[in-house]
């Protein structure tokens, strides 16, 4: 709950209309009346604690100050008279006290004003503890708000936003009138604004002077007399701004089209916290409003807003002004715009006008996203029997844009590699531009629909959009294969959350910084993992019911974790507590460890946190409500199999029968926790595994292999182990199982290349191929349409190739090769492209060939594969120029930057190079990705993950630590330092093995 805060007046800057009264100088107990002025009968709550006990300890300096003048006047009065000394009359008495009081009235008063103290300088020296608690504005005027988080005592109803944007100088002018009411009688409204200059501001059409305070982002307005509880107002702001140039706010985009012409235009990102970039607004998800948009525009371009467009005005000198429908109830950071000249292609779905766009030169590649995009909203419309409530949907392809897409209520915007589908793409293209639509439509109903209340309840909007963007392909798109690919994104969240840097799913945050950084691995995948579990534990039924009840009761406003779970017990049947069991998957960071011991008839369970404690750290005593599956032998590869426990103790034990050979936990890695079996039940899986390789669901082969490096990176089972259960995959077939396989031996090579540890880079080299060597080779370079396949292929023969495998390098360049030679008309598989690509790029002409072909590309898909092959070269000035120009901007768009530093990295040649290149420009990367993004948190985990000796530790702690404000605080900046610790141990641990086992 947000509360009011204690008003503090400071009377020396206050105007005339608060004059000093005698009772202003009087001293009340408990609080002073000086340091509460105009606070009324309003008490003061729990969240208000700390700022009275600072007026408190503020009262009672003064008081004893005081109290030590007012005794040392007393002890005069106390000594005894001289004998030689007459005995004053009874009139000078009288006279001297009134003289003694009038002294000590004047020197009280002078030194109870804010502005007074005693000092050379009197009253012009500023009392420093006033300004401890309230912070000073640009003015130099108090700022009458404390905290990061606005007051809940007003809050906009109304927001009529005319914007005009400059497309020449990159500026733009603007107009917000916002209507308010008045939750509860205040004398200062807050909110927020950013880069912007106010021209002129008015309250009720009376002038007002608009208070800023740069650091938090707020703008203010104080009054002098209260606003009542219940009133309506109107507050108008003019300003103006330029067009950001950091991807987010109100921001300019460009590309150059097949003519060679420059083309500008202007998108907003406003998620998390960048609305504020391009309107004055109460930036906060809870403070929900309607929005009227009006755009002026020129000719050449259109505009999109959230809402459908109601008329269009000539304002002459060629320029238009758009005028946009009220929109529904929503959340500043919901709100879109976009001026561009672009084309689109529309279908009538259920009521709904919906629209792709794209720039002209790629409108034959949006009718992929219209007709996917058609088929998931019916499917939604009927799963959660609430309809899309606009009447329109916009879906545009920004050739300029950071984020994946982003969900605004009716405009959503995509970048264009997520949404555009040529001739050139492949089913694994399809299968990614299918995937982000489905996430990104599920948020018009979990996030716009019903929107989280702050910040750390994140994961109600993006766990469930990623849960339902992978459950609604599957049910809709079967052949694009996506059980694969949850099942590696559920990998991928255990690596994350195994560390002591993660943090809860639902966890505490206030500054920009970690609003941005929850905006990660937890949030997204271990949400939709955890909600995974609870869909398998409680059945699909109950739980889609539950979600229905949930999305019903919650229409239009804000929820946090508790109001899902709530909906969630109504409907289900199962005697479980679902808000206990679930509170302990999003309340405590990480997750638990289940270590089975088998004992003739009966085996003990334990759960522990699995930590990766680089520190030697004790982990946390924290339990789970786990709900435990598990297969036997005699029955594993049906779901009528699977038996299921609630294990919500330390220990645990259950009964089992002497024929059962072994136990397989965690069937199909639907639960989020790993399982050791122990020695002998290892040896058994795995000997189960080697007589019958489908005694078992490729899930759960691909789980064994996931668990038991984890395991051995912890340290609780030997690298031996591993080399054991790997004996299996001569007869494995399956995607799942071979390509995690080879993602995790492929880490551990990069982490001996990095440490240039050349005689075992060499035998791991050897043991890749004689593992995977006849699957390499057997590969075909044709077409092929399963995308399960595909993905395998891609895996396989990119990492063939890389590592130099004369089949696979040969054939790879004879394609290249034809593919230059046709003008790039010669068609490659899509899933090859890279592959074949990334060998052509390792000669000087072929780079240089490459190099032309990105820069003349319209097929994004293409283009993106292109771009990963030219940062794969092993020439070092190529390298160093390729990271420049990703940062300029003009040849290569900058936010692709991530993506090339990371593949840069990937090799010997340029991850030094590329760790330089952040240091070096490390201002300049934090320009364009705001300290905290996704981006900044990519471009760290990809330059320092490999590194494994203490002197890069030292290098990566020295200059994290350097940057203070500049980045210091970031959670990743404590992973990256973790992860290298854990590589140096991993290290001492196994190089010796590796060299034996080698």
């Amino acid at each position: 709950m947000f509360e009011e805060e204690p008003d503090v007046v400071d009377l020396a800057k206050e105007s005339s209309s608060y004059p000093i009264d005698s009772d202003d100088v009087v001293y009340e107990p408990r609080s002073s009346r000086l340091l509460v002025r105009g606070l009324g009968e309003n008490d003061l709550d729990e969240e208000e604690e700390d700022y009275e006990s600072s007026a408190r300890l503020l009262g009672m300096s003064f008081m004893n100050r005081s109290s030590n003048q007012r005794s040392a006047a007393s002890s005069y009065t106390r000594q005894q008279p001289s004998s030689s000394c007459s005995m004053p009359t009874t009139k000078t008495t009288v006279v001297g006290i009134l003289v003694l009081v009038v002294v000590a009235l004047i020197a009280m008063a002078i030194y109870f004003v804010p502005r007074c103290t005693f000092s050379k300088d009197g009253c012009h020296k500023t009392n420093s503890s006033m300004e401890q608690i309230y912070p000073t504005a640009s003015n130099g005027e108090l700022f009458p708000w404390t905290k990061l988080r606005l007051p809940a005592s007003v809050r906009p109803v109304h927001y009529e936003i005319s914007l005009r944007p400059n497309l020449t100088t990159m500026t733009f002018n603007g107009r917000v009138t916002i209507n308010l009411e008045v939750f509860q009688e205040t004398n200062k409204i807050v909110l927020h604004s950013s880069d912007m200059k106010i021209l002129k501001s008015t309250f009720q059409d009376n002038v007002v002077n608009i208070l800023e305070y740069k650091p938090w982002q707020q703008i203010a307005v104080k009054f002098s007399e209260p606003l009542k509880k219940g009133g309506q107002y109107v507050l108008k702001i003019d300003y103006s701004a330029n067009l950001s140039n950091s991807y987010d706010g109100f921001y300019n985009s460009s590309y150059t089209d097949t003519t060679g012409k420059k083309r500008v235009l202007a998108a907003t990102q406003f998620e998390p916290l960048a609305a504020r970039k391009a309107f004055p607004c109460f930036d906060e998800p809870a403070f929900k409003a309607t929005f009227a948009i009006k755009i002026t525009r020129e000719a050449e371009h259109i505009s999109l807003s959230n809402m459908p467009k109601v008329k269009t005005t000539d304002m002459g000198k060629g320029l238009f002004e758009d005028e946009f429908e009220k929109s529904v109830n929503m959340s500043t950071y919901l709100v879109a715009f976009v001026v561009a000249n672009f084309s689109s292609v529309s279908m009538n779905v259920s009521n709904t006008q919906v629209s792709v766009y794209a720039v002209p030169d790629k409108s034959d590649q949006i009718h992929y996203a219209l007709n996917t995009t058609a088929k998931l909203l019916e499917f939604y419309n009927s799963f959660f029997e609430i309809k899309y409530p606009l009447s329109k949907l916009d879906l545009v392809a920004i050739p300029d844009f950071l984020a994946g897409a982003m969900e605004n209520w009716g405009l959503i915007t995509f970048r264009e590699t997520t949404l555009l589908v040529g001739d050139h793409s492949s089913p694994i293209d399809k299968q990614l531009v299918t995937s982000v639509i489905a996430h990104e439509l599920a948020h018009q109903w979990f996030g716009n629909l019903v929107t989280m209340r702050w910040w750390n309840d994140l994961w109600l909007n993006e766990g469930f959009a990623t849960y339902m963007q992978y459950m609604s392909i599957e049910q809709n798109f079967p052949w694009l294969d996506i059980d694969n690919e949850f099942l590696s994104v559920r990998f991928r969240a255990l690596a994350k959350d195994s560390l002591n840097s993660s943090h809860p799913v639902s966890a505490e945050v206030s500054t920009p910084e970690q609003v941005s950084e929850m905006f990660d691995s937890v949030s997204y995948e271990k949400g939709a993992s955890i909600l995974l579990m609870l869909n398998a534990t409680i059945g699909e039924e109950a739980f889609r019911k539950g979600v229905i009840e949930y999305l019903r009761k919650y229409e239009g406003s804000n929820t946090q974790k508790d109001d899902l779970w709530n909906s969630l017990s109504q409907v289900t049947k199962q005697p479980i507590d679902v808000a206990k069991m679930m509170n302990t998957w999003t309340v405590q960071k990480g997750f638990p460890l289940v270590t089975v011991n088998r004992t003739g008839k009966q085996v003990k369970l334990t759960q522990e946190h699995f930590l990766l404690n680089a520190d030697s750290a004790t982990g946390s005593s924290n339990l789970w409500h786990i709900p435990l599956t598990y297969v036997n032998d005699t029955c594993s590869n049906s779901d009528s199999c699977k038996q299921v426990l609630l294990f919500k103790n330390r220990t645990g034990t259950l009964p089992v029968s002497d024929s059962v050979k072994w136990l397989k936990f965690n069937y199909r890695s639907d639960g989020f926790y790993i399982v050791d079996y122990g020695d002998d039940g290892w040896r058994a899986l795995i000997e189960g595994l080697k007589e019958n390789v489908n005694v078992l669901p490729h899930e759960d082969r691909a789980a064994l292999i996931n668990n038991l490096f984890a395991l051995s990176r912890l340290g609780r089972v030997s690298f031996r182990q591993v080399f054991n259960l790997l004996v299996y995959l001569k007869n494995e077939t399956e995607t799942a199982p071979l390509t995690e396989a080879l993602t995790q031996l492929n880490h551990i090579f990069r982490l001996l290349d990095k440490r240039s540890e050349l005689l075992l880079v060499s035998r791991m080299t050897t043991y890749i191929f004689t593992t995977f060597g006849d699957l390499m080779d057997s590969q075909p370079w044709g077409e092929e349409n399963s995308v399960s396949k595909q993905a395998l292929r891609s895996a396989l023969l990119e990492t063939a190739c890389s590592l130099g495998r004369p089949n696979c390098t040969n054939q790879a360049m004879s394609l290249f090769d034809q593919w230059i030679t046709s003008n790039t008309t010669k068609h490659i598989p899509g899933d090859l492209l890279k592959a074949v690509l990334s060998v052509g790029a390792q000669t000087e002409k072929g780079w240089g060939d490459l190099f032309d072909t990105y820069k003349h590309s319209i097929y994004d898909s293409e283009k993106r594969k292109t771009l990963e092959a030219l940062a794969s070269t092993q020439d070092v000035r190529k390298i160093v120029w390729i990271l420049k120009a990703g940062l300029d901007g003009s040849e290569i768009q900058t936010p692709e930057l991530p993506l090339v530093i990371s593949t840069v990295c990937r090799h010997s040649a340029g991850y030094l190079h590329a760790w330089d290149f952040v240091k070096e420009n490390w201002d300049k990367l934090t320009q364009k990705f705001p300290i905290g993004s996704f981006a900044l948190q990519s471009i760290i985990m990809s330059t320092t993950s490999q590194f494994s000796t203490k002197m890069h530790l030292d290098e990566v702690e020295r200059f994290f630590g350097s940057l203070k404000e500049r980045g210091s605080q970031m959670r990743i900046v404590q992973e990256a330092t973790e992860t290298i610790k854990l590589n140096m141990r991993w290290m001492d641990r196994n190089l010796a093995t590796l060299g034996k086992w080698l």
